[in-house]
Order: C-alpha cells, then structure tokens, then sequence
C-alpha cells in the first residue's frame, strides 16, 4: 500500500474497496448482472432524453425536468458502476484517495440534486392540476429553467462541507472500505482521528438536504391528491392523477430508500446492510425510473412510436 509520511504517521495514499469479495464464486455473474443494468440503464435514461429533446409536444416544464433527471440519474450510476465491474473484471479494487473523495462528492452532489430536482417536479404539477388557469405564467420555459437551475446549484453547494472534512482527516490503516463504493460511513470509519464533528455536519447536512425538499414534496401532493378528489367525473380524476402517477411512484421508491437508509438507527444496520440497501437507490432505481416514466406515461409512449416510425424503413410504393 502505497503512502505518505506525516509526523509519526503514514498516512493512507489509496483505499481498497473490499465490494462483494464475500462472493467469490458469484464474481461473475455479479459482473453480468450489473454491466446489463448498467446498459440498460443508459439505453432507457438516453432514450428518454433524445425523446423529449427532439419532439416538439414534449417541450414543456415537466419533460424539461424529467429530463434532467434522466440525464442525472445516468451520471448517478456512472459514478459507481463502472469502478465496480473493473473490480468485478479484474479483481483490482484500488482507488486512490483523490479519487474515492470525488467519488464520494459525486455522489452526494448527485444524490442531493435529485431530492431537489424530484420537489421541483412535485411543483409544477402542483401548479398544472391544482392552479391550471396560470401555470403557463407561472411555469414558463424560464421559470423551469431556474428551477432546474436552482436544483443543481443546491446540489452542489449542500454536500461540500462534509466531503471537506472528510478529505482534511487523517487516513493512516486500515486502508479496506467495506463498500463497493467510497461510502461516508464506510469512510469514516477508518480515519485515525475524531470523525465527530464530520459525523454531525453529514447529519445536519443529511437531514437539510432530505427534509426540507421532502416536507415540500408531501405537502404538494396533498393538494394535488385532494384538488383530484375534488373533480366531479371518474375520467377527470383519472386523466389528473395520470399526469402526476409516475413521478409519485419515483418519489415514492426515492425517499422510501432514504427512510431506510437515515432513519433507521445506524446502530440496528451493519456495514453489510449499509452496503446492499446501496443497491437500491445506486442501480436499481436509476433503471427503475426510466421504465416508470416510459411505460406509465402515453404521451411518452406516443413520442416513442412517433420516433421509431420516422427511423424505420421507409414504406414501399
């Protein structure tokens, strides 16, 4: 292991990411496993956004965010999975200190973003069902774009704190993060140092970061749902809660995973436990989420066979 003098201490210079080592007659079929997610993954978040981007009738706020987070949600799983099938592959599981801290920052940025991007999604269907008269004033092409905007200026700037002071602590052995990926909690737990004061900011981090954008969410779905109710004819409701269904099922899979994750004790969860719940919101729902929009959403369904219609073969005479 390769690292640097400081003081008395030699401080750690790369970190082994032990993945699913406890595996080893899986490797294999892990590796299949995950490199067609992981294709799978890009064709339908890939798919999705050429849709929306080259049909006119999607050009609206709410395939306009949508397709930011297809295009995050491949960034999401970008960060990760590559890293693991090279492992997977190879057997190779190092990654340097610089690299597993922009990994980790990726990460929460990445994972931060997507909270606030998810409420700024909940508002413009709040705004289209429960105040139609004025969402194309209030939900302009500009107003979505700020919106967007806003969602990954805040994504960035939440988590920097806590990946700061995790890159200041000294690393000094054992240098195996029980992860398949550079992990806070995995992390942490091998600084020589009080990890405390990074302990609390994640958590203050964490919570402004979940909670605020989660209370938001609910409540715009509250009235959503109720201003649903409020419609006289079965088909109405039905056209309403279409419109809004699929991104509840996001939501609801999104913050089902962090409830999880967060809110469960750290003392009742291993690292093992920490390590496959991260399945879910890294791979599982990043795949999920295109299927989700595409199978559940018939304006999605119509641009798609309006765009495979116009690269097939063209119709004999």
């Amino acid at each position: 292991m390769a690292g640097q003098e400081k003081g008395n201490l030699t401080l750690v210079s790369e970190f082994l990411l032990v993945g699913f080592e406890t595996l080893p007659e899986l490797q294999i079929t892990l590796f299949v496993v995950f490199l067609v997610i992981y294709l799978a993954t890009l064709a339908g978040n890939l798919l999705l956004i050429v849709t929306v981007w080259s049909d006119r009738r999607l050009h609206t706020p709410m395939y306009f965010l949508l397709s930011n987070l297809s295009f995050l949600e491949t960034g999401y799983i970008s960060n990760v999975i590559p890293r693991l099938l090279v492992s997977l592959a190879t057997g190779d599981k190092a990654i340097s200190f610089s690299g597993c801290l922009l990994q980790l920052f990726v990460f929460s940025f990445l994972g931060a973003t997507e909270c606030f991007l998810l409420t700024g999604m909940s508002y413009d269907r709040y705004l289209a069902i429960c105040d139609p008269l004025h969402y194309t004033s209030n939900m302009s092409p500009r107003a979505s774009l700020l919106l967007a905007l806003a969602a990954w200026a805040l994504g960035f700037v939440a988590p920097s704190c806590t990946v700061i002071m995790a890159a200041l602590l000294p690393f000094c052995g054992p240098h195996e993060i029980n992860h398949f990926f550079c992990d806070l909690t995995a992390l942490l737990k091998l600084a020589c140092a009080d990890t405390s004061p990074t302990e609390i900011t994640a958590l203050i981090s964490a919570a402004a970061i979940s909670t605020a954008p989660f209370i938001l969410t609910i409540t715009s779905y509250a009235y959503v749902i109720l201003t649903i109710l409020r419609i006289p004819s079965a088909s109405g409701r039905k056209k309403a809660f279409s419109t809004c269904s699929s991104h509840l099922i996001v939501v609801t899979s999104f913050y089902g995973a962090l409830i999880v994750m967060y809110v469960v004790p750290s003392g009742a969860q291993s690292l093992d436990f920490n390590k496959a719940f991260s399945l879910l919101y890294t791979v599982v729902i990043p795949v999920f989420n295109p299927v989700v929009y595409s199978l559940r959403n018939q304006e999605v369904r119509d641009a798609l066979r309006r765009a495979l219609r116009k690269t097939g073969p063209a119709p004999s005479r």
